[in-house]
């Protein structure tokens, strides 16, 4: 893979990131930026939640290997810029949640990993991920797990993120002044 090419998922399917205390040690300073500013981001890109939470654990002493799975999520925001979440004014106002836990998930720990997030319709409201599993598409999944390109686009398009082009960013604009 060139640098310049984009990445279908913020992080390999099944990654196994985990302390790397071998590796040559890369700037913190710079690595917790890139962090601080993906973080910023998770708010309303919930294919990042998982992958930025997983590279943040490594703040304290962030290595190369950590650092190429930040420079990935990177790369995979590089093609997915138009992809945000979409709250329209005429959204259902059912509240629905998910909860997913995978017990003994993490790698370095074998603590639990755990999700949860909270729907207005099809709309997130409300997500939570804690370093902490049940049915055979487990929304919160998107927040507790690495996922392949389909399962990530799967459960993108479920809690209303929509990727947009432009033309529709503009003409979205335009509604609003009228």
């Amino acid at each position: 893979m060139k640098s310049s090419d984009p990445v279908d998922t913020p992080m390999v399917e099944k990654s196994k990131l985990e302390e790397d205390k071998q590796g040559k040690v890369v700037d913190p300073t710079h690595y917790r930026g890139m962090i601080g500013t993906l973080m910023y981001l998770t708010a309303s890109r919930a294919d990042l939640t998982f992958d930025v939470c997983m590279c943040a654990r490594y703040q304290a002493k962030p290595t190369e290997k950590h650092l190429y799975a930040v420079k990935r999520i990177f790369k995979y925001l590089r093609g997915t810029i138009n992809r945000g979440f979409w709250y329209p004014k005429d959204s259902s106002i059912s509240l629905t949640a998910y909860a997913d836990a995978d017990h003994a998930g993490c790698q370095d720990t074998r603590r639990s990993t755990s999700g949860c997030i909270q729907l207005l319709g099809d709309r997130l409201v409300s997500w939570s991920s804690k370093g902490r599993k049940a049915l055979q598409y487990p929304l919160a999944d998107i927040f507790t797990k690495a996922l392949g390109r389909e399962r990530m686009e799967f459960f993108i398009n479920k809690p209303g993120m929509r990727s947009f082009t432009p033309e529709t960013l503009k003409q979205l604009a335009d509604e609003a002044e009228e």
